[in-house]
């Protein structure tokens, strides 16, 4: 019998990169996953390839499929798991960043993270087993060039973590981070297209110039920041509680 079976855990931006690969994870343990995401069809494709999924659209931005969507996700059986994964980027000099950019980033990236979390907020707290795991980034641990509007929105992020790690410790929630570097998904293909586009490189360098940061030298695997994610969802990480784990390839923060 695995140890996620019966429960239900819920991961947005659930079709693709991180949050695909952590539903097929938390699948492997035995959870019912619900895939959410803005592509009904893409999530439906996904859906199918994982066992005992389902694919429900959700836009984080929007509170009233916020509340369709989530009702839908506990039809049968309360959430035990929320997976924060929905997230955006773009990059900008701050001197030319509008206060339109600065704010839909932080629309996607943590007031969706609140909608969300408020959604599942009564299943969390009186279940006998509960995990909250938003996935942050290492913009969260430190800062970056360009990249300011999305550095204030995992470092937000990560307060929210610790926040609720604290208030809910006495419950059976635990409420963790995780914190990648550049991991090859889409954003990071739009980081890479940007360096070429702005600086001439070619693919090949533009890789090299993200996975500097890595003292591996290299982009992190999908299925690297999935199996943290398995880890914390297991029984025995019940003592894992505000925690905001990175991972880096030993990059100092």
């Amino acid at each position: 019998m695995a140890h996620l079976d019966g429960k239900t855990a819920v991961i947005t931006g659930g079709g693709t990169g991180i949050g695909l690969a952590i539903a097929k994870r938390l699948a492997a343990d035995g959870a019912n996953c619900v895939l959410m995401g803005r592509n009904l069809e893409r999530l439906e494709t996904q859906a199918k390839d994982i066992p005992r999924a389902r694919a429900i659209q959700c836009d984080v931005t929007d509170q009233s499929t916020i509340d369709e969507a989530f009702a839908k996700a506990r039809a049968t059986n309360p959430v035990s798991i929320l997976v924060n994964n929905a997230g955006i980027a773009s990059s900008a000099p701050f001197h030319r960043m509008s206060e339109a950019e600065f704010l839909r980033i932080q629309d996607v990236n943590v007031t969706g993270v609140f909608r969300c979390t408020k959604a599942v907020t009564d299943d969390l707290r009186s279940a006998d087993y509960a995990r909250l795991i938003n996935i942050s980034s290492i913009a969260g641990l430190s800062g970056g060039p360009y990249i300011s509007h999305y550095c204030a929105s995992k470092h937000a992020v990560i307060g929210m973590t610790r926040a609720l790690a604290a208030e809910w410790a006495k419950t059976n929630v635990t409420v963790n981070s995780i914190c990648p570097g550049y991991v090859r998904t889409d954003m990071a293909e739009n980081a890479i297209s940007t360096i070429i586009e702005k600086t001439g490189a070619t693919r090949e360098q533009a890789i090299a110039e993200l996975a500097k940061s890595n003292p591996q030298g290299r982009l992190l695997e999908v299925e690297e920041v999935a199996e943290i994610a398995g880890w914390l969802c297991h029984p025995d990480s019940r003592s894992i509680n505000g925690q905001a784990i990175a991972l880096n390839g030993g990059q100092s923060m």
